[in-house]
């Protein structure tokens, strides 16, 4: 497997907002630069997602994929693994780890491992996760904090 990565931030909501937001898959393509189309397969008793089809346009990077879903009891942890290789990827495995700080005040860590298919400069490949992974979180933040403001 790739070597993981693993990036922080602060987000001015509860983690509960937080998480709602990540598990909102649908929604994704309204908030998310890359995300083109997001369709739930399959979803658990609970009505959480079990499997997600993702379609995935960031330019150099075109990908059609299954993510499999895993989620702590509180939602603390969001993770997921890639289901089959795809056109791009051998294998994909993440996380979202979520950290009440303070009153509506959440730490969020994004941990993600990729395994390419096509052959990518180690210098390269690392800057081009922590672009993924800080436009991620960038937007995470933005989504729930402009969702809270709403409210």
């Amino acid at each position: 497997m790739a070597d993981s990565s693993t990036q922080s931030i602060t987000i001015g909501a509860a983690p509960d907002r937080v998480a709602a937001v990540i598990c909102d898959f649908p929604s994704y393509p309204e908030w998310t630069d890359a995300v083109r189309e997001v369709e739930v397969v399959e979803e658990y008793e609970d009505g959480y997602a079990s499997q997600v089809r993702f379609v995935l346009d960031a330019g150099v990077l075109v990908d059609e994929y299954v993510l499999a879903y895993a989620y702590a009891e509180d939602l603390s942890r969001i993770e997921w693994h890639l289901l089959a290789p795809s056109r791009m990827q051998k294998a994909q495995r993440g996380a979202y780890d979520l950290v009440a700080e303070a009153d509506d005040v959440t730490t969020v860590t994004y941990t993600l491992e990729v395994e390419l298919a096509v052959g990518m400069i180690g210098m390269f490949r690392r800057k081009a996760e922590k672009m993924i992974m800080d436009a991620a979180l960038k937007q995470l933040k933005r989504r729930v904090e402009a969702s809270g403001a709403a409210q």
